[in-house]
């Protein structure tokens, strides 16, 4: 017999920058604290496979940390457990899933960044590699946090929602 494990006991959130590390951290934050989960925030560097990259390594590396300390600053600041992980690769959902498989995740969860149908189709869209290509629950979450973070917990529950 199976337990169930909530979908935030371990959740990986992949990040793209800074701004992007507040505004995930600041969604599953309340899910988080409920649960007493931990979140691991995965930033991948992507590898163009052959084609020059658009920054140098070290650059991106310098970025990543950026990102990093804005995630453990929105972590810290509502008291959940974080992990950070730097990755590399070609394909940016597939190694989302990667982390995810190697953390025993619960759930991916991600807030969707705006990006125009013609910025989605030539970069490739991410959202949806990731909504459409693992195993493993992944969680929308949405891009503000309500004025009460205590009103999330209703949605978490399958409560009501308007």
């Amino acid at each position: 017999m199976t337990v169930a494990r909530d979908l935030f006991e371990t959740v990986v959130l992949p990040v793209a920058s800074a701004e992007d590390a507040r505004t995930t951290c600041a969604a599953a934050a309340a899910h988080l604290r409920r649960t007493g989960g931990r979140a691991v925030v995965v930033h991948v560097i992507e590898k163009t496979g052959g084609a020059p990259d658009k920054a140098s390594v070290e650059q991106r590396e310098e970025g990543a940390e950026e990102t990093f300390a804005a995630a453990r600053e929105a972590c810290d600041a509502t008291e959940i457990t974080v992990e950070t992980r730097l990755e590399y690769g070609t394909d940016v959902a597939e190694t989302v899933f990667k982390v995810a498989n190697d953390v025993d995740a619960s759930a991916v969860a991600f807030t969707p960044r705006e990006a125009s149908r013609w910025i989605k189709l030539l970069s490739g869209d991410v959202a949806n590699a990731l909504i459409n290509g693992g195993e493993r629950p992944v969680v929308v979450l949405p891009d503000h946090v309500a004025d009460d973070a205590d009103t999330t917990d209703d949605a978490a529950d399958g409560g009501g929602g308007g």
